[in-house]
């Protein structure tokens, strides 16, 4: 039988942080949705209101998240300026955003959280909220994590920032995670903070969670269990090609690091991934180009260099027959799918 929740109180009854989220166009709602349930958990098992929150959006609106759940909000960006200096001024500040980030241009929201920042109110970021603090200006010289998919994308556009591809990162009273459910894993470390280690393993228990993760945990499955490989040599190799993507390795210097020959490497491949090295190589090469055509403006020559590509017209060839479209193709579809979300 679970504990009396009012009895589960381990610092004095008082206010812990109140919580603004500030919700922006197609908002990842997992995001977001791990990251509240760990606040109403923990007043629930401290027995008082330890955690305020409040939702706006840029313009005071509802706003629709990625999975097309429409969210009603109780006050607009501008509404939350004027808080910060009354005593309705919060604690802490997130956005939550998602897809398409890469075409939010709010002023006011930038603006917003560039004041709430140097009045000493910690920022965080859900997701791809890192891309919205760092057009904020926020994230030069700063550690910070966002979405495994959204990493090549911003780190071609704030190459200042220090970008990681943890499940979260807390650089001062800057806060970002990577969405998902690293949200909860970010907020249980808060909690951890302001309530101790007996609250967090209580809301631990409340939300069938096995375990904490920290914030170095890895975003994605091993390349072992990702990929269905077995053999450790190949999963070397496919390590090195994805670490080299910008100035790809010869397959001679390849086969050297892993203490093969060239002719061992090309077997193994074409048995275990059903492709030639280079043929593979070239693929993920490829989806990185597609990564950032989907969430840069980068220029697609720049976009072919970042991939390895000495020539524009080489990788325009190259991914229109992975892909069955060009780069110009691509992008205009990226364009036409953000005006149909809007």
């Amino acid at each position: 039988m679970l504990q009396d929740p009012s009895r589960v109180v381990m610092r004095p009854r008082e206010l812990k942080r109140t919580i603004v989220f500030l919700l922006t166009p197609n908002f990842s709602m997992i995001a977001f949705a791990t990251a509240i349930e760990p606040l109403r958990i923990a007043n629930r098992m401290l027995g008082f209101e330890a955690y305020r929150w409040r939702l706006v959006s840029p313009n005071g609106g509802p706003v629709k998240a990625s999975n097309g759940c429409e969210m009603a909000v109780e006050g607009s960006v501008e509404s939350e300026r004027r808080a910060l200096l009354g005593e309705q001024r919060p604690s802490m500040v997130f956005v939550c955003a998602g897809i398409y980030v890469e075409d939010f241009s709010d002023r006011t929201s930038f603006s917003y959280l560039r004041e709430a920042h140097q009045r000493g109110i910690s920022v965080g970021g859900l997701c791809t909220g890192a891309w919205i603090l760092a057009r904020a200006g926020l994230l030069a010289d700063r550690r910070c994590a966002i979405h495994w998919e959204n990493l090549p994308g911003f780190s071609e556009a704030f190459p200042r920032a220090d970008v990681r591809a943890d499940l979260f990162e807390i650089d001062h009273n800057i806060f970002t995670c990577a969405g998902g459910t690293a949200s909860l894993d970010m907020m249980l470390a808060l909690i951890g903070e302001d309530c101790g280690e007996e609250v967090v393993n209580r809301v631990c228990e409340q939300a069938l969670m096995d375990r904490v993760r920290s914030s170095s945990d890895r975003q994605r499955l091993p390349l072992r269990a990702r990929l269905g490989v077995q053999h450790a040599k190949v999963l070397a190799i496919i390590e090195i090609m994805e670490a080299n993507l910008h100035e790809p390795l010869s397959l001679v210097d390849i086969s050297k690091s892993v203490s093969l020959s060239r002719r061992q490497v090309e077997r193994l491949f074409d048995k275990e991934m059903g492709r030639s090295p280079a043929r593979y190589y070239l693929e993920i090469r490829l989806d990185r180009a597609r990564q950032l055509l989907l969430q840069s403006s980068l220029p697609i020559v720049e976009i072919a260099v970042a991939a390895g590509f000495v020539s524009a017209s080489h990788f325009s060839k190259c991914y229109r027959e992975l892909y069955g479209r060009s780069p110009q193709q691509e992008r205009a579809l990226r364009v036409a799918a953000t005006a149909n979300a809007a």
